[in-house]
């Protein structure tokens, strides 16, 4: 796991080099975090508390156990610390965001107006190894949540918002960014967002 942490923060460094970005720029310590430090810094980025859910640690037991032969792209993409999953009323994946392929100094993530139109056009490459189904279930309730409420809700698109605070100003971006778009859906139609806090599961990641 070492090494695979190794990569992910190799992958990390060679962003930020790429998009001529200092490794300070708004990048914090990795740090766990209890859930009354998680509800404020949420109620700071306007997430409604009933919306607000933690990534569990077994996700990345998961992902980890894909076959890297065939896998590897996808499971880096996978565990990138920002992210916005788009899924659609079959459950099926089909917009993928991550801070890999936003580009800019600060994280372009509306980088050729991708995020003018809703369904957004495409970012990152699209796959099935994460259906609605298993993020459901790599998820737990923080506060006031219910998993139960999103599970049975019927919103035509549940868009899933990857955040956390050591990447507190580009959560910001991302999660401004995500609102503005899903405003965009038809009139109607209905999409759900859920947030997902993966402080505490970096913290563990850092650990193993």
């Amino acid at each position: 796991m070492k090494a695979k942490l190794f990569t992910y923060i190799l992958t990390l460094i060679t962003l930020c080099l790429l998009t001529s970005c200092s490794l300070i720029l708004g990048i914090h310590k990795i740090k766990r975090k209890t859930n009354e430090q998680i509800i404020k810094s949420a109620k700071k980025l306007g997430i409604p508390e009933a919306d607000l859910f933690a990534l569990d640690n077994s996700y990345g037991k998961y992902i980890f156990k894909l076959d890297q032969t065939t896998f590897k792209a996808q499971t880096k993409n996978h565990y990138q610390p920002l992210q916005a999953l788009y899924f659609d009323e079959t459950g099926a994946l089909t917009k993928f965001y991550i801070n890999c392929y936003a580009g800019g100094t600060s994280l372009d993530w509306n980088k050729n107006g991708k995020l003018n139109n809703f369904p957004p056009n495409d970012q990152a490459p699209v796959d099935t190894i994460l259906s609605l189904k298993k993020q459901l279930y790599y998820i737990s309730n923080i506060g006031s949540s219910n998993l139960d409420a999103v599970k049975s809700d019927n919103s035509a698109y549940k868009v899933f918002v990857y955040w956390n605070i050591f990447m507190y100003k580009h959560s910001k971006k991302l999660i401004n960014e995500i609102k503005r778009n899903c405003s965009l859906i038809q009139p109607d139609k209905k999409v759900k967002i859920i947030y997902v806090n993966n402080d505490n599961w970096f913290a563990w990641l850092d650990k193993k």
